[in-house]
């Protein structure tokens, strides 16, 4: 191991202060280096340049779980601690979870709807279960306000919205938005918090129009709302935390790559069996379809 450390750093440092530092003799070193590489040692070097590319494919996002299962899916049968071990050794590292933090806030004046999840977020199909919430996003030029939607079936944002105000409108174009893109039937029922925006009349006619249910979480209790903070926090750790915004238009472009190209369509999410919402959703209509 210490002659490979030694090998990888060559054309950066003289051989013989590397060689003394790590107590091994110039002779050992390059004797390791004309010896035939083993098997185990070929299968790992070619391994780790596989992990490189899946680590570099989701911009840095992957862990070990999920580089496991992508390497699967091509074709790789490998372990994860075997993974994780050569993650190590390359000094490629996953994103770490951030903490979540409230951004709406209650009008004491609106009437709120009673909690009909009670902290199950599993659905049977789609467009049975919708959640939304509101987050922010720090640009050199102030605030940017996102909401968003998702289908608690699979986990895939259907609606969204951004915008420089915390208004009700912010809300009510996600949710329109989650309207035409899924045109959804009889029994939806729309769970959010007790902020302003989701208890405006504005918003709860738009529910009203749509014939959706409305469903509320209990009053400050955030895990009642927990798959959506969840998902606030992967974007935050995964895209947002790792970017510098000048303006709301930098902001704006960037978390619509990300929501729409890589979240919804690419990245493995561990509820769905490490597989994409998107990949989720078509496999559900095939075995749907299989059946009849």
């Amino acid at each position: 191991m210490r002659y490979a450390c030694i090998d990888r750093r060559r054309n950066q440092y003289p051989v013989r202060m590397m060689c003394r530092l790590l107590a091994v003799s110039r002779s050992g070193y390059y004797a390791w280096r004309i010896r035939p590489e083993s098997h185990r040692a070929k299968t790992d070097r070619e391994l780790t340049e596989l992990i490189r590319q899946v680590h570099s494919d989701s911009d840095g996002v992957y862990g070990a779980v999920k580089i496991t299962a992508e390497l699967r899916e091509q074709g790789y049968p490998c372990g994860r601690h075997k993974v994780a071990r050569l993650m190590r050794i390359a000094g490629l590292k996953g994103c770490p979870k951030t903490t979540f933090k409230v951004t709406t806030q209650r009008d004491p004046k609106h009437a709120v709807a009673d909690n009909l999840l009670a902290q199950d977020f599993t659905a049977e199909g789609p467009n049975e279960r919708w959640s939304s919430d509101i987050t922010y996003i720090k640009t050199r030029q102030g605030w940017l306000y996102l909401a968003v939607v998702m289908d608690l079936y699979s986990r895939r944002i259907v609606g969204w919205s951004m915008s420089r105000w915390i208004s009700r409108h912010l809300v009510i174009d996600a949710l329109n938005m989650a309207v035409q893109q899924r045109r959804p039937g009889d029994g939806l029922i729309h769970h959010s918090d007790r902020g302003s925006q989701y208890t405006s009349d504005d918003f709860r006619d738009e529910l009203k129009t749509n014939e959706i249910q409305c469903s509320m979480s209990g009053r400050g209790n955030c895990y009642d709302n927990a798959v959506v903070e969840s998902f606030f926090g992967i974007l935050k750790r995964e895209r947002v935390n790792r970017n510098y915004y000048l303006t709301r238009d930098d902001a704006t472009q960037d978390i619509f790559d990300y929501i729409e190209c890589f979240y919804n369509r690419k990245r493995r999410h561990g509820y769905l069996g490490n597989i994409s919402p998107a990949a989720f959703e078509e496999r559900a209509n095939e075995q749907l379809q299989a059946v009849h």
